[in-house]
């Protein structure tokens, strides 16, 4: 989840890149008065409960998207058409799927917090109108953090010599861990864009699992029990038409994220962790140094490149004193890095931490990897930002990004 900032104050301002964008970035920030709410909107309520895990009221908000146009939706219905053939021949007897619309979906905790927010299409048989279908659209990723998280963890791997084009392309296995669900818009672009990618999702909460699946896309043949049996034995068509050769690789599990690290066997190349609760605190026990979590998460993570990445709300260390008195703010920001640091890479270990500030929000990505090059000569900031600064032109051509890695970057790089 995320705070949004005052409009008007400089810091806040867009880099400019010399990367052409190769497609318009459904996601931009320009678009997000569709989505973020005022008190006299017109966003419609489609899901709403009381969590029996501490997140209070949980609600999915549903927004009109004014992207992609109707120009461009024969285009969509063409490839489901196609999807259709290849993977259920004959389930086109009950007529075409049609895309009905586009829609904006936001997951809120206590009708304040703006935990998720992910873009929906809803298709349908056009001889079943009644029965509606929505598919998450994976690269349409509208909060900045997310993005954040994204750019500087890929890129990271990437300079500690992880063979990451080989994992895009699906030539190299890659398991990465997402503690904290939400929507499921980062780890569902992750499976999407990485080929070799396995990803494994911790929630603890059944209703935000519940409220993805239902009311924001997420592929529902991707829930596992413990034992990482599917939760749904057989995934229905229209699952399989959407999600084939993705829900395969997403393994979405209720559990706590203590008892999960520490009962799992797994190595993990990458760790992303955002896992603030309905009241907005990130949970001590998931980054004081003595803690159970961290000693844990230190034994899966890849001993030659792994890299975690941790959301956090930017502190009073972080933004200038003028938003002190707007944003609730704590001096704890550099407390979660050095303790993530010193558990995971150690204060001699090969590795490094860093965190970048996110554009339009006060939040901060927090990046600790084991392996990057500090045997350099020049090993410094500037040594450590031009290399990722290079890896991650690298991957913006690679995956032919929508949006511009560097942005995400450069922007107040701080080591730790």
């Amino acid at each position: 989840m995320w705070h949004r900032a005052r409009a008007g104050y400089g810091y806040l301002r867009r880099f400019s890149t010399a990367v052409r964008r190769r497609s318009e970035d459904e996601g931009d920030w320009l678009y997000s008065s569709e989505w973020w709410g005022s008190d006299n909107d017109d966003g419609h309520t489609v899901l709403r409960s009381t969590s029996g895990k501490g997140n209070g009221v949980v609600s999915v908000v549903a927004y009109h998207s004014s992207r992609p146009n109707r120009m461009h939706w024969s285009g969509m219905e063409r490839w489901l058409q196609k999807r259709c053939e290849e993977v259920h021949p004959g389930y086109g007897d009950e007529g075409k799927l049609r895309i009905l619309g586009y829609q904006w979906r936001v997951l809120r905790f206590n009708d304040v917090t703006r935990q998720s927010t992910a873009k929906v299409m809803a298709t349908y048989h056009e001889n079943v109108p009644g029965v509606v279908y929505l598919m998450q659209q994976p690269r349409c990723l509208a909060v900045p953090y997310v993005k954040s998280m994204i750019s500087a963890g890929l890129t990271t791997v990437a300079s500690c010599n992880f063979d990451i084009i080989g994992a895009l392309q699906g030539k190299k296995n890659m398991h990465i861990l997402c503690i904290g669900h939400g929507g499921g818009s980062l780890p569902l672009f992750l499976a999407s864009q990485i080929q070799g990618a396995t990803v494994h999702i911790v929630e603890i909460d059944p209703l935000v699992i519940s409220a993805s699946i239902r009311a924001m896309g997420f592929p529902a043949c991707s829930l596992k029990t413990q034992s990482a049996d599917k939760a749904v034995s057989k995934p229905e068509t229209i699952d399989e038409i959407m999600w084939k050769g993705i829900h395969e690789r997403i393994y979405l599990y209720e559990a706590d994220a203590e008892e999960f690290i520490v009962n799992s066997t797994n190595i993990y190349d990458m760790i992303f962790v955002d896992a603030y609760d309905g009241d907005d605190i990130f949970p001590h026990k998931l980054w004081h140094p003595d803690s159970t979590f961290l000693k844990a998460l230190s034994n899966r993570l890849h001993p030659k490149h792994g890299t975690v990445v941790v959301n956090l709300h930017s502190d009073s260390d972080t933004v200038p004193s003028s938003l002190e008195q707007i944003l609730p703010m704590g001096k704890y920001v550099s407390q979660v890095s050095r303790a993530y640091k010193d558990v995971l890479v150690g204060k001699e270990g090969s590795g490094l931490a860093f965190t970048v500030a996110v554009p339009w929000v006060c939040n901060t990505s927090l990046v600790v990897c084991r392996g990057f090059d500090k045997d350099s000569e020049y090993f410094d900031r500037d040594f450590v930002i031009n290399t990722l600064i290079s890896k991650s032109l690298e991957l913006e051509h690679v995956m032919d990004l929508p949006f511009s890695c560097l942005e995400y970057i450069k922007r107040g790089f701080i080591l730790v």
